[in-house]
């Protein structure tokens, strides 16, 4: 069973940074993209970023500029660092990985950014 574990997310005031982490138990090699979706409560998840295995980088209009999205190979895990954060940042973000055969995703992290 793939498992993809998320750490970080918190509170944080508006302007302030935070970082996710999502580790995968497999070679993120193996997987053709990775990257964070958001949800807020009522609405569909929304992709914010990702990357994909050769490394091209994705990012949501409302995002682009102050997240970015990175990876450690070596430790077979993302990460989402953001910057500049809104109130319109709030929500639960899920890590996602997708193999062509399915997607996988992490246990979700709240993110409250306080104006």
């Amino acid at each position: 069973q793939e498992q993809l574990v998320q750490s970080g997310g918190g509170l944080v005031q508006a302007g302030g940074s935070l970082r996710l982490s999502c580790a995968a138990s497999r070679s993120i090699f193996s997987f053709d993209a990775m990257g964070w979706f958001r949800q807020v409560p009522g609405e569909q998840r929304v992709l914010v970023a990702s990357i994909t295995s050769s490394g091209t980088t994705y990012y949501a209009d409302p995002v682009n500029g102050r997240f970015s999205i990175s990876r450690d190979n070596s430790k077979d895990t993302i990460y989402l660092q953001m910057n500049n954060l809104k109130p319109g940042d709030t929500a639960v973000y899920y890590c996602y990985a997708d193999d062509s055969w399915r997607y996988y995703w992490g246990q979700g992290a709240q993110v409250t950014v306080s104006s």
